[in-house]
């Protein structure tokens, strides 16, 4: 009943929080977008990553280091690839041109038609995969560890999640439609907060009870390394090309993400906020990865896991008190909405400006703006359900495998040819406006021919051999106008937030030698 109480409270503040950080009288387009370029950087820190962090973090990631060990932390802190690439050469850009989206940047460096088919793919992606895996893993977590207080909604566990589904989707877009990205972000600051509370927590007990980080070292000592050999199933260490690449998808052109850097009140609060947000990636490291090779320890000698997603629910259900598991069943809960209202948030902005504006209603007034792109939050508040319910179906029918590797596949596909947009942007002079879309178009059936040809591949090595060759197809149409001077791209606030990138960037590179 504590629980359950705890929960409850959350819910109710997280509801209050939002529609009290509503903007007071008439809302303008940049006002219920871009919450009025007025974010500093505390507030884009906690909210950028609170938006990254997921359940699927916590029952993927934490299943797959089960599985792999340290390797899989390669997805939490070799994010700071991007967002240091983000800080200093793409969103000084996005800042410069004062555009809304990412669409509009790209519009301008590569036409009308190009831009169009970047948000058309965005659009899709966010609308199915990215609302549908949150409002997945959000449930699932949720069931798998508080079960026994669910049971009111359905005796079936199926139908249980479902219904999850369903009332976090809806809960979620309430807010966003109500707020805008203001609400977005006041809300994504508490739930940052409970979300780390609760991995602390999680961290904590798992290690006590594996006996610390010399017992790891001791007992999986082929779970703590970095670089896994380059024939592996999952995450060899060529992996980290393939990966490089997509950081930037994610963490450079990717609308859901910047949009609060797109929102800053000056490029300095950007960039401190940003690397900020990539110094909480080691701690979301930890507090993610550290668990699964702690419980891979605790329970080696008991015959183990058999659907390693359980790592999690495992965890909580097993060591943590009452009262501590409401806290962590909030965590989860702030997880899953932290990215569907940040999503809905996008789509809505992206339907709105680029679509709405752009093509439909040209002399659209704010108010008008603003109707549809609310009324995009409703439309795709089904989608992203409808895509949740067929993830619960996919899992169900395979509960063996770490699903968050299914899911990184099915995002690729798109995200290969969105990279090769967003460099050609930004590295040509002059670049082809054809050349581009040819190279975006490409990346999709060329998948599909490495995927014939070498089923056997790591999906991340695919995904650079696909990139890098989307790539090379705008550089020989677009080479005679020459490739912009890698000195002018980086543009920095100060010279000492200049410093704290090195910094930055210094500390990955020991990691990775620490860690190897």
């Amino acid at each position: 009943m504590i629980d359950l109480i705890i929960v409850i409270v959350y819910f109710g503040v997280i509801m209050l929080t939002a529609l009290t950080g509503r903007a007071k009288g008439e809302q303008t387009a940049e006002s219920y977008f871009l919450s009025n370029r007025d974010l500093r950087w505390p507030s884009i820190a906690l909210s950028t990553i609170a938006t990254n962090i997921n359940g699927y973090q916590f029952l993927g990631m934490m299943g797959s280091a089960y599985l792999y060990g340290l390797a899989q932390a390669n997805l939490e802190i070799n994010a700071i690839q991007g967002i240091l690439l983000a800080a200093f050469v793409f969103v000084p850009m996005y800042l410069r041109e004062r555009v809304i989206t990412i669409t509009q940047f790209i519009k301008i460096k590569l036409g009308k038609t190009v831009s169009l088919a970047y948000t058309i793919a965005n659009i899709g992606l966010f609308a199915t995969i990215t609302l549908g895996a949150a409002l997945f893993w959000g449930a699932y977590a949720a069931e798998q560890v508080f079960s026994e207080y669910l049971t009111f909604l359905h005796e079936d566990k199926l139908f249980r999640v479902g219904y999850l589904i369903i009332g976090l989707g809806i809960f979620s877009a309430i807010y966003t439609y109500l707020g805008g990205l203001s609400a977005v972000v006041r809300t994504d600051i508490i739930q940052f907060t409970i979300l780390l509370l609760g991995g602390i927590v999680i961290y904590v007990v798992s290690m006590r009870h594996a006996g610390g980080w010399s017992e790891l070292y001791t007992q999986a000592s082929d779970r703590m390394h970095l670089h896994l050999p380059s024939d592996h199933e999952q995450l060899p260490w060529i992996h980290m090309f393939g990966l490089f690449f997509l950081n930037i998808n994610y963490w450079c052109a990717n609308q859901t993400v910047m949009q609060r850097s797109l929102a800053a009140k000056s490029l300095r609060h950007a960039q401190i906020g940003l690397m900020v947000g990539g110094i909480m990636k080691y701690v979301m490291a930890l507090v993610i990865v550290m668990p699964g090779i702690a419980l891979y320890v605790i329970l080696k000698d008991q015959g183990g896991l058999e659907d390693p997603d359980m790592a999690f629910p495992y965890l909580v259900s097993t060591y943590l008190p009452i009262g501590l598991k409401g806290l962590i069943l909030c965590g989860l809960f702030a997880s899953l909405m932290s990215t569907v209202d940040s999503t809905f948030n996008s789509l809505a902005t992206l339907w709105s400006v680029d679509i709405y504006k752009g093509y439909i209603n040209k002399e659209a007034s704010d108010r008008q703006m603003i109707k549809a792109g609310r009324q995009t939050i409703i439309i795709t508040l089904f989608t992203g359900i409808i895509m949740g319910l067929i993830l619960l179906y996919i899992k169900f029918d395979n509960p063996d495998s770490a699903f968050t590797h299914t899911l990184n596949q099915l995002r690729y596909f798109i995200n290969c040819g969105i990279v090769v947009l967003i460099c050609s942007a930004v590295t040509f002079v002059k670049p082809s406006h054809v050349g581009a879309l040819i190279g975006f178009l490409l990346t999709v059936p060329m998948q599909f021919v490495i995927l014939y040809f070498f089923p056997e591949m790591n999906y991340f090595v695919r995904a650079f051999f696909v990139i890098i060759s989307g790539f090379l197809t705008v550089y020989l149409i677009s080479w005679r106008y020459g490739l912009n001077s890698w000195k002018t791209l980086f543009v920095s606030a100060d010279k000492k937030i200049e410093w704290y990138g090195w910094g930055l960037l210094g500390s990955l590179v020991l990691v990775h030698i620490l860690f190897h």
